[in-house]
């Protein structure tokens, strides 16, 4: 990999790499309870880019992640997708899918040393949205997503995730979150 494409992630080139963390936690609804899970994850992030809107370019890191309980050796959740950096509008971008059938495109405010980053994305936002598949919207419907990132100097990351459900048979909306701190194992 050479060092352009590095010095082009700005505040993303910290993530590139083999990332782990066992000190998860996921509040979710199982069976209509809130219920609290630990776990461990794998995180790896390769560099892209770049790639040309027009006069548009930007730099990233294709990403997957994998998720277990703690103890168990199938994974009960996986993710892929694309952190983007947009160094002229200075955004910081998320764009992943999950098996479940939900789509998201979350994007924030960032500067090129920036160590920490908020992102956000609404259902119905034409920018930056959420798509969910049928069944999801009309009884999990994901509302708004929030993710708050931020790189250590000691070769780690933290996030907080909030993902806002609307249920319909309890009429309120569930904030199922998940947080945990992964270390640079590669």
């Amino acid at each position: 990999m050479n060092s352009d494409m590095i010095v082009n992630l700005g505040p993303l080139a910290p993530l590139v790499g083999i990332w782990e963390g066992d000190k998860g936690i996921d509040v979710a609804r199982i069976h209509s309870k809130e219920t609290e899970t630990k776990y461990r994850e794998k995180a790896v992030f390769e560099p892209l880019g770049p790639v040309n809107n027009g006069p548009q370019v930007l730099y990233g890191l294709r990403y997957s992640t994998t998720v277990w309980r703690l103890n168990e050796s199938d994974p009960y959740h996986e993710e892929l997708g694309y952190w983007l950096w947009d160094k002229d509008r200075k955004q910081v971008m998320r764009c992943f899918m999950v098996p479940r059938g939900v789509l998201i495109n979350a994007g924030g405010d960032a500067e090129i040393e920036s160590k920490h980053f908020h992102l956000s994305a609404d259902v119905g936002s034409e920018t930056y949205g959420i798509l969910s598949n049928q069944y999801l919207d009309e009884t999990y419907k994901t509302k708004k997503y929030l993710l708050d990132v931020t790189i250590h100097d000691d070769h780690s990351f933290s996030y907080e995730e909030d993902t806002q459900l609307w249920i319909p048979v309890n009429k309120a909306i569930f904030h199922h979150t998940d947080k945990n701190r992964l270390e640079k194992t590669g």
